[in-house]
């Protein structure tokens, strides 16, 4: 074994083989099957709908909290999935250091910290140079979801895709295709805020 792996929190936890270099595709990919990321996946919610509807998808969920982690790890094998497991790392160091080129089809960032003040908006992670990243990561046709109730983080990350000029913008309609809400999307719909989103394909 790496001396710098760590023995898993459970057996739905996909620990990488060495931290500090880029995952080789089949360490992250199970042979030709899509495989989907949820960046910042919070208690699991939505990543375990997609994995339950979606059985022929891979999932993982990223996430950075040990607490979460062990969680999401346990309604995973509660769930009695098979295409779905817990990362436990920093959403930007995985998309820009860990996912090998072309190997996701898509990759979820819903509900992240907006870093409101002007201050730390360079803290957010919607930035050109991730979403350089982002893109390298996506296989052929991959898809970048972005979705928040923030308007202003909203209008920002809007205006970096389309001045990267990486992505296609495409239609993202209620019945699209099936997405499940998050925690946090049900807990702010319920207190009356909307959701803005963004669809984005690699050509």
């Amino acid at each position: 074994m790496n001396t710098l792996q760590r023995p898993p929190i459970s057996e739905k936890e996909f620990v990488p083989p060495h931290y500090f270099r880029r995952l080789e595709l089949s360490e992250i990919r199970n042979g030709e099957r899509p495989l989907e990321v949820d960046l910042g996946c919070g208690d699991g919610t939505f990543l375990i709908d997609l994995a339950k509807h979606h059985r022929e998808r891979d999932f993982i969920g990223v996430e950075r909290l040990l607490g979460r982690c062990k969680k999401v790890a346990k309604r995973i094998k509660r769930a009695e999935l098979d295409n779905a497991k817990i990362l436990r790392l920093d959403s930007k160091y995985v998309v820009e250091w860990l996912l090998p080129e072309s190997s996701v089809s898509r990759i979820h960032l819903l509900c992240p910290d907006p870093w409101p003040k002007a201050k730390h908006h360079r803290r957010r992670l919607v930035q050109i140079q991730w979403l350089k990243s982002v893109k390298a990561a996506l296989v052929p046709g991959g898809e970048f979801l972005f979705m928040t109730d923030h308007e202003e983080y909203f209008e920002w990350g809007e205006e970096q895709i389309r001045e990267s000029g990486l992505f296609e913008v495409l239609p993202w309609e209620n019945d699209s295709f099936f997405y499940p809400k998050t925690d946090f999307q049900i807990q702010w719909e319920a207190e009356g805020k909307s959701m803005h989103r963004i669809r984005c394909r690699k050509g």
